[in-house]
């Protein structure tokens, strides 16, 4: 797999802090599965997204790079790796609406939308944990 070295760089991650990245993603899920307000769940559910991407790159001791474009690239990647098309139409849209809150006076999320993301980002999660034991048991 080719990793563009504007946004990745090779770098030597322990099982330990793979570990450590999948936890962050999956502590972010939790927290987004629990709070009432839908702007605070729809952030944790985006940040756990990128964290999930962020997990899967270090397991191919891929660092991310913070440069603007770096989260598309990391919700590419998600997407082919795990072969989910789906997940870079959702996970940009997901990203769209985060710079709108960002940059173009805030948002508005529903509750259904919410639910929706949170429920993709759990899928998300559960591919990875699959892939990742997978591939470990081939190592």
């Amino acid at each position: 797999m080719k990793f563009d070295n504007r946004y990745f760089t090779k770098f030597t991650f322990t099982p330990d802090q793979i570990e450590k990245n999948l936890k962050n993603a999956i502590k972010d899920l939790n927290i987004a599965k629990k709070v009432n307000i839908l702007e605070v769940k729809f952030n944790y559910a985006y940040t756990a997204l990128i964290k999930a991407g962020i997990t899967l790159l270090s397991y191919y001791q891929v660092k991310v790079k913070s440069v603007p474009g770096h989260h598309v690239r990391i919700i590419e990647k998600l997407a082919q790796i795990l072969k989910d098309e789906n997940i870079e139409s959702l996970g940009n849209s997901m990203r769209s609406k985060r710079n709108l809150n960002f940059y173009a006076g805030g948002i508005e999320v529903t509750e259904k939308e919410c639910r929706e993301y949170v429920d993709f980002v759990r899928e998300v999660l559960a591919k990875l944990k699959k892939l990742l034991s997978l591939k470990s048991l081939k190592n």
